[in-house]
């Protein structure tokens, strides 16, 4: 399992901790230093169905780029790309397993996917 984190991110520290609370092992990687690969987006949209919701809609980058205005004449793989060209634009906690992939953290939905 991999979860793609920010430091500064209270999300991102309320789910790393649910996690070692619950014994799941994961390996975590810096967001904006390594963000996930271009396979890694396409599987988490497959999983969400929309693109939007892999973005990290309340960011700075996201509103100084406005891609509220953008985003819906972008194709597939350009959001992919720009997504994967810069990890602050990315929803976070991004978390990829076998058997659950999601972006933020809603305790119910992990506590249902992973225990």
């Amino acid at each position: 399992m991999k979860i793609y984190t920010y430091k500064n991110c209270d999300s991102c520290r309320k789910a790393t901790k649910w996690l070692k609370a619950h014994g799941v092992e994961f390996e975590e990687l810096p967001i904006r230093e390594t963000p996930p690969s271009v396979e890694e987006l396409q599987q988490m949209l497959e999983a969400k169905g929309e693109l939007k919701l892999l973005f990290n809609t309340s960011g700075r980058d996201y509103r100084a780029m406005a891609l509220k205005d953008k985003l819906p004449a972008m194709s597939k793989d350009e959001a992919i790309q720009l997504l994967q060209s810069n990890g602050n634009l990315i929803k976070r906690p991004f978390l990829l397993s076998d058997k659950f992939k999601s972006v933020g953290f809603k305790e119910v939905e992990w506590q249902a996917a992973l225990s």
